[in-house]
């Protein structure tokens, strides 16, 4: 059960294994299929058996982490899911189509070439080629970091609370700069449409809605100041979204505020085809240290790297 589970700071260092894998087969979720604790995950089991308060009004401080040498392996977990959670919640999800593993920094992709259109074909002819090949060229991963510094004395009357969302924002900020790598991706060697008049209309994103073909416009990537010229127009009156966090183009297209674009470009694109995200590692931490209280400096990093899957994918208006 949970509370007997050895925790040793060696469980972050397994080849292959996350810290939650390796808490996960020590004591796994499917056992507590009925019971109270069925909602909470291997990690969230520990913090319960220390008596570890994350949230809410009776929020412990920072140093119940350390309250015991086991209890201190659980911090290093903890900073990492505080940093995924704010780097969740910028809008890199909502432009990706899919993610991809990678065990080095270089990527080689596939792609898929095809000569002829789709049709009827003859009795007797040779069926038209769809090829599913190799590409060409090779993807660079970068790696996106930023090294947190604070004293132990500084952080251990904290409540935990806040200093997760010190940690969120930090995510969230690491997050952005990965997105201003995307958005560069996306709109390398993409023709512009040009709008029609001096300043933007409805009618310049109903003619880059209407470029796409045979994909889709799902979404609409704008800065702030782009994004606040499109809700005033007339026709986003009658727009409506059944989530109330979002915003739609009366044709359906999400509208997403993206301030790492400039104000001179609206990026559309199909997100179900339109862009890769490569990854050769989760988020990664200096977790002994964390352990050891030594918080003077910690890395936080994770290489990522982009490439457009379908290039008719995505369209650029020039504002």
């Amino acid at each position: 059960m949970y509370h007997q589970v050895k925790l040793e700071k060696g469980m972050y260092h397994l080849s292959g294994k996350s810290f939650l894998q390796a808490l996960e087969e020590a004591d796994p979720s499917k056992q507590y299929g009925s019971t109270p604790l069925a909602r909470l995950d291997a990690y969230e089991r520990q913090l319960k058996r220390f008596d570890i308060r994350v949230s809410g009004g009776n929020c412990d401080r920072v140093e119940k982490f350390f309250t015991t040498t086991e209890s201190a392996v659980l911090f290093p977990e903890f900073v990492r899911r505080s940093i995924v959670q704010g780097m969740e919640e910028a809008i890199l999800d909502d432009m990706t189509a899919v993610v991809s593993k990678c065990e080095s920094n270089r990527y080689q992709g596939c792609v898929l070439n095809e000569t002829s259109a789709y049709a009827t074909t003859s009795e007797g002819n040779v069926m038209p080629i769809s090829a599913i090949q190799e590409s060409s060229t090779v993807v660079s991963l970068y790696k996106f970091g930023r090294n947190i510094t604070a004293s132990y004395e500084a952080v251990r009357q904290q409540r935990i609370d806040v200093f997760a969302l010190m940690l969120r924002r930090v995510g969230k900020e690491l997050a952005d700069s990965i997105v201003s790598n995307a958005v560069s991706v996306l709109i390398t060697g993409v023709t512009p449409i040009p709008k029609t008049g001096e300043t933007l209309a409805y009618a310049d994103l109903a003619k880059l809605y209407g470029s796409f073909g045979s994909f889709q416009m799902k979404a609409v990537m704008a800065s702030p100041a782009v994004m606040a010229q499109i809700l005033v127009m007339s026709q986003m009156q009658k727009a409506s979204s059944e989530d109330v966090t979002e915003i739609r183009l009366p044709f359906g297209s999400k509208l997403i505020n993206c301030p790492q674009l400039g104000n001179s470009t609206i990026i559309g694109l199909d997100t179900d085809f339109a862009l890769e995200q490569i990854r050769s590692s989760d988020v990664v931490l200096e977790t002994d240290k964390l352990i050891n209280c030594q918080l003077d400096s910690i890395g936080v990093s994770v290489n990522v790297g982009f490439r457009v899957l379908m290039p008719d994918a995505v369209k650029v208006l020039s504002v």
